[in-house]
């Protein structure tokens, strides 16, 4: 199994807590206790290195796709409108990543990034609607080559303590290369053109750069 780079640090100084615990708790606590102890903090390491795992995937590519820019399952789709950068209505569909989820983000669509922002903000659970304007964020508006606007929002949870972004303002990006990454449970929003075709519904569980969210018109 790969493991994303994201998750070097973290998973080193597991791997230490692990040791210095289990090296204490055979030392100096009786084995009924030191075992339910490892059971458990071998558990927890397993927990943290699967979070950080790097699937391997074929990207889907396909012109007037929008496809989809994380693992998780669709907890909005709805009109709605977006005061930020856009500032218009827009169709709004988010997914929420649980910790079990891949939490590597990948570009919903091909063109330039227009527009680029991080925005410190409160750490409440990702899949409340609050947490898409008031949480820990990134903004990122991709110009498509026909002149279609996509704002992507990297959205972090209570449990997420970092939202990383690899972009510019003036990149171009291609569909389903690696845009970011998201530790420890969060969402992204999607917002597109109102006319785009959505072929997901509300509930349905999603593959980050693989199932096709919908189509731009």
């Amino acid at each position: 199994m790969k493991l994303h780079r994201e998750g070097n640090t973290t998973i080193f100084l597991s791997i230490a807590i692990f040791l210095a615990l289990n090296v204490c708790a055979w030392m100096f606590l009786p084995r009924p206790v030191a075992i339910p102890v490892s059971i458990v903090t071998a558990v927890v390491l397993a927990l943290v290195i699967n979070f950080f795992r790097r699937p391997h995937r074929h990207a889907v590519r396909m012109e007037g796709a929008v496809v989809c820019p994380c693992d998780g399952r669709v907890v909005t789709i709805e009109e709605t409108f977006e005061p930020e950068v856009l500032k218009c209505q827009v169709l709004q569909v988010s997914i929420f990543m649980s910790v079990t989820n891949v939490h590597i983000n990948w570009f919903p669509v091909s063109g330039t990034v227009s527009y680029y922002r991080h925005h410190d903000g409160k750490k409440m659970a990702a899949y409340l609607p609050k947490s898409s304007s008031d949480n820990e964020r990134s903004s990122i508006v991709i110009d498509t080559p026909d002149g279609k606007k996509v704002l992507l929002r990297q959205v972090a949870g209570a449990l997420a303590r970092r939202v990383v972004s690899y972009v510019k303002e003036g990149q171009q990006v291609k569909q389903s290369d690696e845009l970011g990454f998201i530790k420890f449970g969060s969402r992204v929003d999607l917002y597109l053109p109102i006319g785009t075709k959505v072929d997901v519904n509300l509930k349905d569980n999603v593959v980050g750069s693989q199932t096709i969210i919908g189509w731009l018109k």
